[in-house]
């Protein structure tokens, strides 16, 4: 402790000497009296050394105070000693400010936590009523059945792939690979592999316009597109989908149970299912949600045009060649 004490206090220690040697030698030089020196160096000494013991204490206190803090450092704010100088208070005022930036990022790492329990809790519940509806087919096997099974293996290869891109929208731009790619490439396969889901629905698939290539990433657009494709055959009941692109603008058409008004402006909003979604409870919200993420991180623009009863348009406006290319 005394040690500490004089390595804090060491250019006062140091003053005190240089007084205590400087003036004496001054008076001597100039054969001033002694005496008059001698008394003034005893006074000096008698409030230095007052003051050397005051200061020790408040010292040993400040210390002994900040070494329980060290032994119980958490992320909530400890009472700290009075600061005695601006730059103590200036010290202080930076550690409040850490444990603050602390907290938030506490607060928003359990927010996550807690949103990653939530999504996977749902999917869990999705991914049951495939399973459960494959086990009832397996009972009465028929052509029937088979196709049933069939489009519930696919529910179930879709909701493990939404779960695996959902994990990796965190760092999307870590996993981007931008280049030129052929768009009528990307749309028939994206098609194809809801090609099972037109057939059983009996809906018609229309595509046309695509001899264009676009800078993007193929994986990423693909998912877009699949969800997309999705939700317009899950809400599409006759008629079909066509699919075209014209002036950077790819627009994909059904002509489903379309969307009510007042659910338009909250389409992209993460768990917001709208009345459909209430319709068909098996909806997670998530899907047009990751499309909005996405489509940001690709510059793409996403709108959606419906009316009720008519079916719905999603238009996906591709930013002009001359325009940069950003992602986040």
């Amino acid at each position: 402790m005394i040690k500490d004490y004089i390595r804090y206090r060491r250019p006062i220690l140091f003053f005190y000497l240089v007084v205590l040697i400087f003036f004496p030698m001054i008076h001597f030089l100039y054969h001033f009296p002694m005496e008059s020196i001698g008394y003034s160096m005893i006074i000096f000494t008698f409030f230095y050394v007052l003051w050397v013991m005051l200061d020790g204490y408040y010292f040993k206190q400040k210390l002994s105070v900040l070494q329980t803090v060290q032994k119980n450092m958490s992320q909530n704010r400890h009472m700290l000693p009075e600061p005695t100088n601006r730059i103590e208070h200036q010290y202080q005022q930076m550690m409040f400010v850490l444990y603050d930036l602390l907290q938030k990022n506490e607060s928003e790492l359990e927010k996550i936590h807690l949103e990653q329990v939530e999504y996977y809790t749902l999917w869990v519940h999705q991914i049951k009523t495939p399973i459960s509806a494959m086990r009832l087919s397996l009972q009465h096997t028929t052509e029937d059945q088979e196709a049933v099974l069939e489009q519930e293996l696919f529910k179930i290869e879709q909701y493990v792939e939404l779960a695996l891109q959902y994990t990796k929208i965190k760092n999307l731009s870590t996993d981007l690979v931008i280049d030129q790619y052929p768009l009528e490439e990307i749309i028939h396969q994206t098609v194809k592999k809801y090609a099972s889901l037109f057939i059983y629905k009996k809906l018609s698939v229309n595509i046309h316009d695509f001899h264009t290539d676009v800078m993007t990433d193929s994986k990423w657009l693909s998912f877009i597109l699949e969800q997309i494709i999705s939700n317009a055959i899950k809400y599409t009941n006759r008629g079909g989908i066509e699919i075209w692109y014209t002036d950077h603008v790819l627009q994909i058409k059904d002509t489903g149970i379309g969307i009510l008004k007042e659910d338009m402006d909250r389409l992209f909003e993460k768990g917001y299912t709208g009345y459909n979604g209430r319709i068909d409870k098996r909806a997670s919200g998530i899907g047009l949600y990751l499309v909005k993420r996405v489509s940001d991180s690709l510059a793409l623009k996403v709108e959606i045009n419906s009316e009720v009863g008519q079916g719905t348009v999603v238009k996906i406006v591709f930013p002009e060649e001359s325009n940069a290319f950003y992602y986040e």
